[in-house]
């Protein structure tokens, strides 16, 4: 019994920032999802996660053959050969990228002291939404495992390997291949896991000010550790090659939301309204 504890205890002080992350994602999914939803996906994306991870490291796919080395095991939580806070980070990556995604995609509201994106029950079912969040994540990774691969440099610990090295700083190709096909059935699950939310306002839902940018925000912030990690390792190069990665994205994006704030239509707001009724868009008068 003393050593589960020892073992409950070392999962979360080994690794606080991805139980930050984590709980960054309950603070901005809760609101925009429910606590069922939310709850759900985090059970069922994690088994989603896990099975990717376990089928990897035993079969070679979807991520191409790698191994875990368990240096660990005795002070933090490992799953049949797999690092709980592994396959538990999919959960907050796979939501701040859909939620990005949703930014992205659906007309903004803004007013003195909110901004609102006018989702509607077809946005967040699209399949635009679903390839935009499935790529968003697997860029994530891309900045990621870079870094990851590195970890006896840092705090993570070196707790895995390649059986090649690959061709993106020892990472390979095929890791990215997998990260997209996994993520496509991520996000597909988090949108089927919504889209079974009734006309009635989910418990939990509800729009705090700047709701909406809580997502995108734990989606900034997951990059911005990262980069910081890499430049903090001493590895400015592979930092710089992850910024690039994102600059235009990233300046398309900030122009393309600043031209689109209050440039809805009437029948863009209606239809949030309708679907969404607690939305804080109907909260505030029209003053565009």
């Amino acid at each position: 019994m003393e050593h589960i504890l020892e073992i409950a205890i070392g999962t979360f002080t080994m690794r606080p920032y991805v139980f930050a992350f984590f709980a960054a994602f309950l603070v901005a999914g809760v609101p925009h999802v429910g606590w069922r939803s939310t709850l759900t996906f985090t059970g069922i994306g994690y088994l989603i996660a896990f099975s990717s991870e376990w089928l990897s490291i035993n079969t070679g796919f979807p991520y191409g053959w790698y191994y875990y080395i368990d240096t660990t095991s005795s002070r933090e939580l490992w799953v049949a050969g797999v690092p709980f806070f592994d396959s538990l980070s999919y959960i907050f990556l796979t939501y701040c990228s859909y939620s990005t995604a949703l930014f992205i995609l659906s007309p903004l509201k803004a007013w003195r002291w909110n901004l609102v994106t006018l989702e509607t029950r077809g946005i967040r079912r699209s399949t635009s939404a679903l390839i935009l969040a499935a790529f968003l994540q697997t860029f994530l990774d891309i900045v990621i495992d870079p870094v990851a691969l590195q970890g006896r440099r840092w705090f993570l610990g070196q707790i895995y390997g390649y059986r090649e090295q690959g061709i993106h700083f020892g990472v390979p190709l095929s890791n990215y291949g997998g990260w997209l096909l996994t993520s496509l059935l991520l996000v597909w699950c988090l949108q089927l896991i919504d889209a079974r939310t009734c006309d009635t306002k989910p418990h939990g839902a509800g729009m705090a000010p700047f709701q909406s940018l809580l997502g995108p925000v734990l989606y900034l912030s997951v990059l911005i550790f990262n980069w910081g990690v890499t430049f903090w390792i001493g590895e400015p190069f592979m930092a710089l090659s992850g910024i690039l990665v994102y600059s235009l994205p990233l300046l398309l994006v900030v122009i393309l939301a600043c031209r689109r704030v209050n440039r809805y239509s009437a029948e863009e707001l209606e239809e949030n309204l309708r679907d969404y009724p607690w939305s804080a868009a109907g909260k505030t008068s029209d003053t565009r």
